[in-house]
């Protein structure tokens, strides 16, 4: 390794110079997700006043309790044609007119005048028609469709005490059942068919219903107004009355949670809603998908985001398949939903919880209606998130911060730097081509930042990803084999111990600086609040892993026990081609690719390998009782496994070396990984490895002395009684 290091050791300082660089932006992120300690709460009304008709209080009891919690805020959700026929006191009916057509005496059953007006405008299959009954609703659905419907779209004809609505409808606001077929007796398929249900038209927002904001703000609480947009239904004109609807009530809202498929006005694409929502400061929601990755992005989103300096928080909406966690992996109330929400704030930025009533597990209709479950849920769930120094109020947002190009380039550089200098670690290059190599790296990363300024930022973060991996594994296993070379195959394990020790933090420590070469590029606030991620975790975690059985090879050959060189040679080439594989080698190599593939395949939430409860059970005990749960392949698997890697080398054991080696080069891999995910805080990454290296080197220990007790009783007997079978 000096010899190494001698020979590249201006490359060397500039690589350096590129880790010094990225700790400067690491250094500014971590003071602005210092400042981002506060969250907060937003009821979902609608399913609260459900969670209040299966229990012996009404709905305004309900709030008072969770206002008591000290949750001040409640999303409502505006009223649309749907929601009035299948929750509302109000007498509504919308109809496909596909549907009304059907009868050959549908004329009959609505004023004449209303029939010739809309035969005169020449109705469709594709149009709602709506009947309404009752002073109030009349006069509540008539007044939403004049201000958010064109005069052109809509044939009314308003009673008074009832009204008559035909909405023009298009082929692409219809909503169909999936295709479905006829069977004759012999249940062979007739004709496929594709019926129509219903209209995005029934889903648009009307505005909010009187009687529900003034339960809401009698109570002292804040409307956070949810309003459902749909494109081509979205213009100035929709947004123009949306807005004059909260003014009317006085809402002056902190946050806008875009609903449907777009923000409020975005058809024009005009200034409409940006402009309401910068002079009324107000945060923009971004809703978190339900596979907790990335977010929702309706039309409109990031364009205001970005305008507004991205004074934006992100939204965990707690989805139904979390509402059925109670009672989950054993535990006696809501505690699994407690534990996704804690892990929500704390490890991916989330700030606003959009919440809703926890269900019964085996019933997705009934609802927990025992308030103090919900009282509990929240005081377990600030207690811990106080020893995070986070707590509940307003959503605090981000600063932004964006990356320089320079800084930008100078990562980029290092990636390229570090990848140069790799070919000079397995291969007898001589000090030139080197520096040749390293030079047009280098061309090549100014000629990607020029060319490719967006996609930029990702390239360097997965090449510093990739190579510090690299890098590490060549520290590590270099180190293995000079402790082999500098003790004698029966060392003390008091000698043998602090070297593993070393060699892994030693390892660690660059695979860390790689972590920071990693998520520098990609520390901006955009990032941080997830309008991009990283791509190409799994390749990440895959390249070094392949490089270190090349890098093996190189320094071991085929589990040469006293190999000189550490470079590869025509011959290991030759030796490959020519070996004859045992049967146990091709069932080791079996499970060990079954292995990988568990490995990479669980690698996110939206892998088909689940994790066991076991696990899951262990993950919880871990958050609860540490700041930060180590990862369970680093302290597990990974860390113990360089130790023994180390111990192997010292006991002229290279196959073990190898398999051992490799599983270690796994945690290196995840260091750079745990950085990969950008919305989870710096130092809850830090935590998390020192809590991994720490419970590793302790593992690593144990397993040393239960492996070191195997050799020596192999040593001693199994080996001599196989020399002398073979006599």
């Amino acid at each position: 390794m000096k010899s190494f290091t001698k020979a590249n050791r201006i490359l060397l300082a500039l690589l350096a110079v590129t880790v010094l660089v990225s700790l400067t932006v690491i250094a500014r992120r971590w003071q602005i997700e210092s400042e981002n300690k506060t969250y907060d709460v937003i009821l979902d009304y609608n399913e609260l006043e459900l969670l209040a008709q299966q229990s012996e209080e009404d709905i305004t009891w309900w709030l008072e309790q969770f206002r008591d919690m000290g949750i001040t805020r409640v999303g409502l959700t505006e009223e649309s044609l749907t929601s009035l026929m299948e929750n509302s006191p109000l007498s509504v009916t919308s109809t496909m007119m596909d549907t009304v057509i059907q009868d050959a005496d549908w004329r009959d059953n609505y004023p004449s005048e209303f029939v010739s007006a809309i035969t005169d405008y020449g109705y469709d299959r594709f149009d709602v028609l709506v009947q309404i009954s009752g002073e109030e609703a009349t006069a509540f659905v008539t007044d939403a469709v004049e201000q958010r419907f064109h005069p052109e779209d809509v044939v009314m004809l308003n009673l008074g005490e009832e009204a008559f609505i035909l909405l023009n409808g298009e082929v692409n606001d219809t909503l169909y059942l999936s295709d479905f077929s006829y069977v004759d007796t012999f249940e062979k398929g007739f004709t496929e068919r594709s019926e129509i249900v219903s209209s995005k038209l029934m889903y648009i927002s009307l505005g909010l219903m009187p009687s529900k904001v003034d339960i809401i703000q009698s109570l002292g609480m804040e409307i956070v107004p949810r309003t459902i947009c749909y494109d081509g239904h979205n213009d100035t004109r929709y947004a123009q009355a949306v807005v004059a609807g909260y003014e009317r009530y006085g809402i002056d809202p902190t946050y806008i949670i875009a609903g449907g498929e777009a923000v409020i006005g975005f058809d024009d694409e005009d200034d409409f809603a940006l402009s309401y929502i910068k002079d009324n400061n107000i945060t923009l929601g971004l809703i978190e998908t339900n596979v907790q990755r990335e977010n929702i992005l309706q039309s409109g989103v990031d364009t205001i985001a970005a305008a507004t300096d991205y004074n934006a928080v992100r939204v965990f909406s707690v989805w139904d398949y979390i509402q059925y966690r109670y009672g989950y992996y054993g535990y006696e109330g809501a505690e699994e939903v407690e534990n996704t929400l804690f892990r929500a704030i704390v490890e991916r930025n989330i700030r606003v919880i959009y919440f809703k009533p926890v269900k019964q597990t085996d019933n997705s209709f009934a609802y927990i209606t025992d308030v103090e479950v919900y009282r509990d849920l929240f005081t377990s769930l600030n207690d811990r998130l106080a020893a995070h120094g986070i707590s509940m109020g307003q959503a605090s947002v981000m600063d932004n911060y964006q990356i320089s190009s320079v800084v930008m380039l100078i990562l980029g550089l290092g990636a390229g730097i570090g990848g140069a200098l790799l070919p000079a670690t397995f291969l007898p290059m001589k000090k030139k081509w080197t520096y040749l190599l390293a030079g047009a790296a280098a061309v090549c990363v100014c000629g990607a930042w020029l060319v490719l300024p967006n996609f930029f930022r990702l390239l360097a973060s997965f090449g510093s990803a990739v190579v510090f991996a690299c890098i590490a594994a060549v520290f590590f296993l270099r180190s293995a084999k000079r402790s082999g070379q500098q003790m004698t195959e029966n060392a003390p394990l008091r000698k043998i111990l602090p070297r593993c020790i070393l060699v892994l933090l030693g390892s660690a420590l660059i695979a860390l600086a790689g972590a920071m070469m990693t998520a520098a590029p990609l520390s901006s606030t955009d990032y941080m609040l997830e309008f991009g991620i990283f791509r190409g975790v799994k390749a990440a975690q895959l390249l070094p892993l392949t490089f270190f059985c090349l890098l093996f090879i190189s320094y071991y050959g085929f589990f040469q026990k006293d190999r000189a060189s550490n470079t590869l040679e025509l011959w290991d080439i030759v030796t490959a081609m020519k070996w004859n594989i045992p049967v146990w080698c091709l069932v080791l190599l079996a499970v060990v690719g079954l292995c990988g593939y568990y490995y990479l395949a669980r690698t996110g939430h939206e892998s088909d390998v689940s994790v066991s409860t076991l696990e899951i059970m262990m993950r919880n005990d871990l958050e609860n009782i540490l700041l930060a749960r180590p990862r369970t392949k680093e302290f597990l698997v990974a860390f113990p496994s360089i130790m023994l890697a180390v111990y192997c080398a010292v006991r002229r054991l290279p196959f073990f070396t190898a398999l051992f080696g490799l599983a270690g080069t796994i945690g290196l891999t995840s260091i750079c990984n745990t950085f990969m995910h950008i919305h989870t805080p710096l130092y809850l990454g830090f935590i998390r490895t020192g809590y991994s290296l720490l419970f590793g080197i302790i593992i690593g220990c144990v397993m040393i002395l239960c492996f070191d007790l195997l050799y020596k009783w192999y040593m001693k007997h199994l080996k001599k009684y196989l020399e002398t079978e073979q006599n």
